[in-house]
């Protein structure tokens, strides 16, 4: 099966390598990864580290993966400060956030392409004792290699959403075979825990350990972090804004809809939309000035030196500023839900004390939902009207507003553990 997989790599090799290539010439992006993802440029990285002591290979994807990563590797370094920490991401995106937010690690460095040759380049320059997969990325060669070398390949804070599943279960004959290479999964949920079992891992293997974003949300939140986004958004003490994070085509008419309907009631809100891919930055923009919101201002023009003063939009076109954002919020809404993208993280919001809105497709945070709905600090709507009433009736009683965020806040607090949980679990296998 992992012939026919490489013979259908090789088959993709071209329109990729062209994607890529033209990415980099267009937008700049893949530049300063693209050779290390093919195994070059990352010898001298990994000859600053010693050659002694165990060394443990941590795979994060990219923001929300590393993230998740960040309390598991503290708590690990707290179990065993002799071992030595190599952290990988695959986006540069990813790799930023690493660097902000990972303290405890030896050295920063790109994963490898799943093809052989940069497979077996990077394992041969990294030596790991065991790999340890953040959620869920499973890459066949890689993991195919890892095996044969006798490297530990761990999955912690796995998660496999319904799309996901989906799709592995029509291949399920061929990732029988890879997660053989896979020593032990510890699972966010149970329902994670049952999908990566009928995806055909031996249910032996498999742990249900917890969320280690809870962890890594409730230290994240400080108000250090909130003054600091404050004072760069020049944001008064007084003011109040609806947050709209993660947006996707197809919302963001919903949400300016939403707000002008709010302003005619509530004059003085500002709003604040955070697109999920910040390319579309120059669409949401459009959008704003079709509706004639063009008192507006974005994040990069603060960056770069021009004062907010009374804009009451603004537009956050920059990576990784999302979860500061939120602590900014009076109400949120939490995109990816209003078209079927099956949801983005409301934990960041619920971390700050936020009330947040969301749509029906939350499929890839299900349990995140509940547990907030249950605490009154989530709230699911169909439409834009449904959305309008709800923030119309959260912002006439800010008591209850404040009441129901604390409640969400207190769930984040309650959920904490699992970064610990996997470490130990990790620490099993260091040997």
């Amino acid at each position: 099966m992992r012939f026919l997989y490489n013979i259908l790599l090789l088959m993709a090799a071209i329109p990729v390598l062209t994607y890529f290539l033209l990415k980099m010439l267009i937008t700049g992006k893949y530049r300063n990864s693209f050779i290390q993802k093919l195994g070059g440029r990352q010898e001298n990285i990994l000859a600053r580290i010693n050659k002694e002591g165990r060394r443990i290979w941590i795979h994060a994807v990219s923001v929300g993966e590393v993230t998740a990563a960040a309390p598991i590797v503290a708590s690990l370094k707290v179990k065993r400060p002799d071992a030595q920490i190599i952290f990988s991401t695959s986006t540069e995106t990813g790799q930023g956030m690493a660097q902000r937010l990972v303290k405890e690690v030896d050295a920063f460095i790109y994963f490898p392409l799943d093809i052989p040759f940069a497979v077996n380049k990077m394992l041969n320059l990294v030596r790991p004792d065991v790999f340890v997969l953040v959620e869920t990325e499973l890459w066949p060669n890689f993991l195919a290699a890892a095996s044969k070398r006798g490297v530990s390949a761990l999955m912690v804070n796995g998660r496999i959403s319904p799309r996901s599943f989906s799709k592995y279960r029509r291949t399920g004959f061929f990732w029988r075979r890879i997660l053989e290479n896979v020593e032990a999964a510890g699972m966010i949920s149970d329902i994670d825990a049952s999908r990566i079992s009928r995806m055909g891992m031996d249910a032996g293997k498999i742990r249900v350990l917890g969320n280690a974003k809870y962890d890594a949300l409730a230290a994240m939140a400080s108000p250090d972090l909130k003054e600091d986004i404050a004072r760069r958004f020049n944001v008064r003490r007084d003011e109040k804004f609806l947050v709209a994070g993660s947006t996707h085509p197809g919302e963001e008419d919903i949400i300016i809809q939403v707000y002008r309907e709010l302003l005619a009631t509530y004059p003085e809100l500002g709003l604040i939309l955070v697109p999920r891919h910040i390319e579309r930055t120059r669409d949401v923009i459009h959008l704003l000035q079709q509706e004639d919101l063009k008192d507006m201002i974005t994040a990069t023009q603060m960056n770069n030196g021009r004062s907010r003063r009374k804009e009451k939009v603004i537009v956050v076109d920059i990576i990784g500023e999302l979860f500061k954002t939120y602590s900014l919020a009076t109400v949120v809404y939490c995109g990816g839900s209003l078209v079927p993208k099956g949801g983005q993280n409301i934990l960041e919001a619920a971390a700050w004390g936020k009330v947040i809105f969301y749509g029906p497709s939350m499929e890839d945070f299900s349990q995140e939902a509940m547990l907030l709905e249950e605490a009154g600090a989530g709230i699911r709507i169909h439409n834009a009207r449904e959305l309008s009433e709800g923030i119309l009736q959260l912002l006439a009683d800010p008591q209850d507003a404040k009441r129901r965020g604390e409640r969400g806040q207190a769930v984040v607090l309650a959920n904490r553990g699992a970064a610990e949980r996997y470490a130990e679990m990790v620490n099993r296998y260091i040997g």
